[in-house]
């Protein structure tokens, strides 16, 4: 590999290889990734996508590692993210478009330089639709349907396609432990708090346990894991679960069919309103009868509150970490989030947890 300094040169060799030297390159706007995006435009064909995913990352997680190897390796290790790695993307998508989901074609990649050419789904991402006025309600079905249809499935132990081969990987306890270990790390940082006391310390473990165990025992499904309106196209040309475009799926595991709702019904980047999370929900339960529906429940709204404590550390680390001030646009929607997950009765130890160690104005 290359260093960094050329990358522009690789890139360009890259697409020359491909017979796309002549394209024109439009940068795409980024997030909080290594991750780069451009539109190639061609004269009288249609668009594609040019992904740079440079090799910066830590590794990811090796199948076969031990939790103190993870640990030893890195928080990619440990979380069980692909690290960016494009034969992820690449295996993942494949399997995707065999099950009849809309990801992006792949036009050509090469996986050791961190590149990739996409089919262009368009621009049409459910946040931007729902911000213009676009009704809600049929998007969020379909996207209910895709999770429906998708867990049906029997996802396989090794992804494989065009030569690129990935795990899916359990998402296991340690994976579920770090986000909230790394929550415990940084909210004090970010809020200006103590840190937070040997006694919290090991209470929170003791309330969490149980329900990482019931996250890790249930995953049988697979999980897109960052299932969410700025993911998801809408493609209404296209029929069925194929009317929903899905992106940056990468970091797919196995894990509990709950994990993706939480996801898309505690979405940090907008508001959805608990009437749509309701009605997500019976939606899903009302195709899946061989789910109980009242253990289903209580393990979505318990991991959805792990799961809220796992984004707001990220987005603390966004902050007070990396000097990104505009994640704080998301954390009193993603409290609230979290604060109506905790008003399950099954959840009143947690809640109060919150409510000694972490106090309304550190909650911001």
């Amino acid at each position: 590999m290359r260093l960094s300094s050329d990358r522009e040169g690789q890139k360009a060799e890259f697409l020359a290889r491909h017979g796309l030297a002549d394209a024109e390159r439009v940068p795409l706007a980024g997030d909080a990734s290594t991750r780069r995006y451009e539109r190639l435009k061609r004269p009288g064909k249609a668009s594609l996508i040019f992904m740079d995913q440079p090799p910066v990352e830590s590794a990811p997680c090796p199948p076969e590692a031990t939790p103190d190897q993870r640990r030893l390796a890195g928080y990619n290790a440990m979380a069980r993210l692909a690290a960016g790695r494009v034969d992820a993307f690449v295996a993942t998508a494949e399997w995707l478009r065999g099950q009849g989901f809309s990801a992006p074609e792949i036009v050509a990649h090469e996986a050791g330089e961190g590149l990739a050419v996409l089919e262009d789904l368009g621009d049409d991402l459910y946040a931007r639709l729902i911000e213009g006025g676009t009704d809600e309600a049929p998007l969020y079905e379909a996207a209910v349907d895709v999770l429906a249809q998708l867990h049906r499935a029997s996802p396989p132990p090794v992804l494989e396609a065009q030569g690129a081969s990935w795990p899916l990987l359990t998402y296991d306890d340690l994976a579920l432990r770090t986000g909230g270990e790394m929550f415990l790390e940084w909210w004090p940082k970010y809020a200006g708090l103590p840190p937070f006391s040997e006694d919290a310390v090991a209470e929170w473990e003791d309330l969490w346990a149980p329900i990482r165990a019931r996250g890790e025992a249930e995953a049988r499904v697979f999980c897109h894991r960052d299932y969410h309106a700025e993911n998801l196209l809408w493609l209404p040309l296209r029929k069925d679960v194929a009317r929903v475009g899905l992106l940056d799926f990468q970091d797919a595991v196995r894990a509990h069919p709950a994990w993706d709702f939480s996801m898309l019904l505690h979405d940090a980047r907008r508001d959805v309103s608990a009437e749509r999370e309701t009605a997500a929900l019976e939606r899903y339960l009302a195709q899946r009868d061989d789910l109980d529906r009242e253990t289903f429940l209580a393990d979505y709204r318990a991991l959805g509150a792990l799961n809220s404590a796992r984004i707001l550390f990220i987005f603390a680390r966004q902050v007070a970490g990396y000097g990104r001030p505009r994640y704080e646009a998301f954390m009193p929607r993603t409290w609230r989030y979290l604060n109506r997950c905790l008003q399950a009765p099954e959840l009143k130890p947690i809640k109060a947890w919150f409510d000694r160690h972490v106090p309304a104005e550190a909650r911001r």
